[in-house]
């Protein structure tokens, strides 16, 4: 697996949208949302699914004190929801779009049985993303688990270098452009907000990284 936080290997949406089917094509629509809404919300009936065509979308809960716990953040071809395939009936999460320009697929239940039923390519494909999606989760249980904050951060760092970052022309320094806030990767990677901005200043006086808002810059 190339990635712990996000599944690249698979774009999901060119494989099991119904667009591509043509029994469901003529009744298919998207549905579009902005920065901060919501698709879902947790207790919310679990009878969708939905893929990503753009955007990203942000997983997680509250507290009962409520706080915000991340649990991901997914991107173009992804799939979320797919809990409700398995019977669930009421979310355990709530999904809320990170960009204003962010594109869901919604498919139905109903309609996602019928494609596994009909067609055994498909259904391997959610087999397999789901497959994924469990080593994925105790890959980061590990890293929870067995890894000291610092480590985890800078695993953080370099998978979103792999999926962010490119190479600056003028200083070859590699520079990533993400969409997280400092509390959204102090939630992945399982620690506090001032213990995270600690580490971060830390790895900036050693010289490893200069960081902003929306960059980090790994100094070459």
């Amino acid at each position: 697996m190339n990635s712990l936080w996000y599944f690249n290997d698979v774009n999901l949406f060119n494989i099991l949208c119904p667009h591509k089917f043509k029994k469901y094509k003529k009744s298919h629509e998207f549905d579009a949302y902005k920065k901060q809404d919501y698709i879902y919300f947790e207790e919310d009936s679990a009878n969708k699914l939905y893929l990503i065509e753009k955007g990203k979308v942000k997983l997680g809960y509250y507290t009962e004190d409520g706080d915000e716990v991340v649990k991901s953040i997914l991107s173009k071809g992804e799939l979320f929801g797919e809990k409700a395939i398995f019977g669930e009936e009421k979310r355990n999460e709530f999904a809320q779009s990170v960009d204003n320009t962010t594109s869901i697929c919604p498919i139905g239940v109903d309609t996602m049985h019928d494609l596994m039923r009909d067609n055994q390519t498909f259904t391997l494909k959610i087999y397999k993303f789901i497959g994924f999606r469990i080593k994925k989760l105790e890959r980061r249980l590990q890293l929870l688990l067995f890894k000291d904050t610092k480590t985890r951060l800078l695993e953080f760092l370099k998978e979103l270098c792999e999926e962010y970052g490119y190479e600056c022309p003028k200083t070859g320094d590699h520079v990533v452009k993400h969409p997280y806030t400092q509390k959204d990767i102090a939630s992945l990677i399982g620690t506090s907000r001032p213990t995270l901005n600690i580490i971060l200043n830390e790895l900036k006086e050693e010289n490893v990284i200069d960081f902003n808002r929306k960059e980090i810059r790994f100094i070459h």
